[in-house]
């Protein structure tokens, strides 16, 4: 896995050229272990602020925790939350390419038990962390999306669920009944990793399921279009979906 230090310091970079708000951005690593695996996340927080407003969860997309993430989680920082970037892969994998991306994210699809738990673990830890706001909502971009659902279908006691451009399939055996925290869905019409009829599936299962819910669906927008740099990253609906997302956690924090 891509090591912090350069990460951050990239980070870091971006954002002082991003105006003041930034200013007060702190970022620290944190270590959780599921068996004998040893996990490490990252906590932005805004030194700014005597107390934050929540806590929001990421989950990092199939290629692990990378600049992009902490990025993400400083601006919620920002906004005025604690922003979490959980890891799924384990500090010592090793990810160099589209085979590797594969493997690992394979490893947990084919193993529901072991996802759980590693979400579950993450969540925790971040938990555990000092003056960490005890209202949490959990979100993702692409596997990150994907992962949230798999969390919001085990009822992980959070105060909300959200996917970016997520995989949208529900297993066998799984399903979003009991589920009381509302879920947002944010989605393009255009994405071929899940399409239209994936969405209407999931929605039509929420709705049975009597779970809060809602989707905002971006006409033309493909697969990753909140990736910067993407092939197919849409900057209208980067906006448009980032702004939906803080008025979900506005609401659920």
């Amino acid at each position: 896995m891509r090591r912090f230090s350069t990460i951050i310091a990239a980070a870091a970079l971006a954002f002082s050229q991003a105006g003041a708000a930034f200013g007060g951005i702190v970022n620290e690593t944190f270590e959780y272990t599921v068996g004998d695996a040893v996990f490490e996340g990252v906590v932005s927080r805004n030194s700014a602020l005597e107390a934050a407003r929540g806590t929001v969860l990421l989950v990092h997309d199939w290629d692990g925790i990378d600049e992009y993430e902490i990025r993400r989680a400083e601006m919620l920082a920002a906004e005025g939350y604690v922003g979490v970037v959980l890891d799924l892969f384990g500090r010592d994998a090793e990810l160099a390419g589209v085979e590797d991306y594969q493997r690992a994210t394979g490893q947990l699809y084919g193993d529901r038990a072991l996802f759980q738990a590693r979400l579950s673990a993450g969540i925790a830890a971040a938990a555990a962390l000092p003056s960490m706001p005890g209202r949490m909502v959990l979100a993702g971009y692409c596997f990150g999306g994907a992962a949230a659902l798999e969390a919001a279908r085990a009822d992980m006691g959070l105060a909300g669920y959200v996917s970016f451009h997520g995989g949208l399939g529900t297993p066998e055996g799984q399903g979003y009944d009991g589920l009381d925290a509302p879920v947002l869905l944010l989605h393009g019409t255009a994405d071929p990793v899940s399409g239209m009829a994936d969405l209407a599936a999931l929605l039509d299962g929420l709705e049975a399921a009597g779970v809060p819910h809602r989707a905002e669906v971006y006409g033309g927008a493909r697969h990753a279009f909140t990736v910067w740099g993407a092939r197919d990253y849409d900057l209208e609906a980067d906006r448009r979906s980032w702004r939906a997302f803080l008025g979900f956690l506005d609401d659920a924090l």
